[in-house]
C-alpha cells in the first residue's frame, strides 16, 4: 500500500494540474497493449492505422521501447504545473532535460525491459536523442490526440470543479470519494494497489492531483523526483467514453425533449459551464446556451456562479429524467 502522510499545510498547498504528455503516454501504452484495458472499438478503428504508420519510425519505436507495463521514462512525461498546461509546455520541459539524466533513465528503462530493435537502440544512443523523441511525440500528439483534446480536457476540468467543491464542502474524504483504490484514512491518503514501503511525508509541500482520461479504470502515483508527490486518477464521467450507454437509452430521451437537449442533459451528471459542455459534447457554444435556456425554463437544470463561471447542473427532476433508463 502507498500512503501519503498529510498535514494541515499539505492540504492548503495541494493543487490540481493537467498533463497532456501523460495522456499521450497512456494512449500509446493502450495502443501498444501495455494497459489494463482496450480502447473503445470506434476509437481503436480510427487510431490503429495512425499508430501503425508511426510504428515505421525508429524514433517512435524508441519511445515505445522505454515503456514497460508498470514503468516509463519520467523525462517523456514531465510533471505539469497548472490546469493551463499545454502540449507546448510539456515538450519544452522534455527539451530542457539534461542529456546525462536522459542517459540514466534510458539505461534504467532498458534494464527493466530489454530492447532488440537495433534502429530504436540507435536513436536512444544518439546525442540528439532528446530532440528526436520530442519531435516524434509532437507528431504523434497532432495525429492521435489533438483533435479530441478540447473535449477530453473539458472532462478533466469538470472533474476539478466537482472535487474542488467537495473539498470545500466536506473535506478530503469526500473529494476522494469514488476514486478507485484511494481513501482518506486517519490523516493520510492511501492507495491500496500500489506497494511502496513506509509512509511518504509531504513535508508541507502538498500533493499534486492530476485528472486523466486514459488511465481509467486504474490510478497512478508518483513519489520520486522529478515529479512531486502526485496522484493521477480517472476523471469523473470518463467511463462514458469507455463504456458508452446503449444508443436506445439516448434515443428514447431524445424523442421526448430533442436529441441535442437530451445529449446536454445526460452530459450534466456533474456541474459544467457552457464552454465546457460545448467542448465536451462537440457542440457550438451558442447552441449550447440556447438549449440550456430551454432546460432551465423547464426546471430540468439550474445554475449557480462559481468565480467567473456560471455552472449548470441537473435538478432532481432532470436527474430522474436523464437516468430513468440507466
Amino acid at each position: 500500500m502507498l500512503r501519503f502522510e498529510v498535514s494541515a499545510d499539505d492540504l492548503l498547498r495541494s493543487r490540481f494540474a493537467l498533463s497532456p504528455l501523460f495522456e499521450l503516454d497512456h494512449l500509446l501504452r493502450t495502443l501498444a497493449g501495455q494497459a489494463d484495458h482496450r480502447l473503445p472499438p470506434a476509437w481503436a478503428a480510427r487510431l490503429a492505422p495512425v499508430y501503425r504508420k508511426f510504428h515505421g519510425d525508429p524514433a517512435f519505436r524508441a519511445v515505445l521501447a522505454l515503456h514497460s507495463r508498470r514503468h516509463g521514462p519520467a523525462f517523456l512525461a514531465p510533471p505539469p504545473t497548472s490546469m493551463a498546461q499545454t502540449i507546448a509546455d510539456d515538450l519544452a520541459a522534455v527539451h530542457a532535460t539534461p542529456l546525462r539524466h536522459v542517459r540514466h533513465e534510458v539505461e534504467d528503462c532498458l534494464a527493466r525491459r530489454p530492447c532488440r530493435d537495433d534502429e530504436a537502440l540507435a536513436v536512444l544512443g544518439h546525442r540528439d536523442v532528446v530532440t528526436r523523441l520530442a519531435a516524434v511525440l509532437d507528431a504523434a500528439w497532432q495525429e492521435l490526440l489533438a483533435a479530441d483534446w478540447l473535449r477530453l480536457r473539458a472532462i478533466c476540468e469538470r472533474d476539478v470543479v466537482f472535487r474542488s467543491g467537495e473539498l470545500g464542502r466536506a473535506g478530503w474524504a469526500e473529494a476522494f470519494a469514488g476514486l478507485p483504490h484511494v481513501r482518506w484514512n486517519r490523516g493520510g491518503i492511501e492507495i491500496a494497489r500500489l506497494n511502496v514501503p513506509g509512509p511518504i511525508q509531504l513535508d508541507g509541500k502538498g500533493l499534486l492531483l492530476v485528472p486523466s482520461v486514459f488511465i481509467w479504470p486504474g490510478v497512478a502515483a508518483y513519489a520520486d523526483p522529478p515529479w512531486p508527490p502526485t496522484i493521477i486518477y480517472p476523471a469523473r464521467g470518463v467511463s462514458a467514453l469507455w463504456e458508452p450507454s446503449p444508443a436506445t437509452d439516448a434515443e428514447a430521451l431524445g424523442e421526448l425533449i430533442g436529441r441535442s437537449r437530451a445529449h446536454l442533459l445526460r452530459g450534466l451528471a456533474d456541474p459544467a459551464s457552457t464552454t465546457q459542455l460545448a467542448h465536451a459534447l462537440d457542440l457550438a457554444p451558442g447552441a449550447v446556451g440556447d438549449h440550456l435556456a430551454v432546460l432551465l425554463r423547464s426546471g430540468l437544470v439550474d445554475k449557480t456562479r462559481a468565480g467567473r463561471s456560471v455552472l449548470y447542473r441537473r435538478t432532481p427532476l432532470g436527474d430522474a429524467l436523464a437516468t430513468a433508463q440507466d
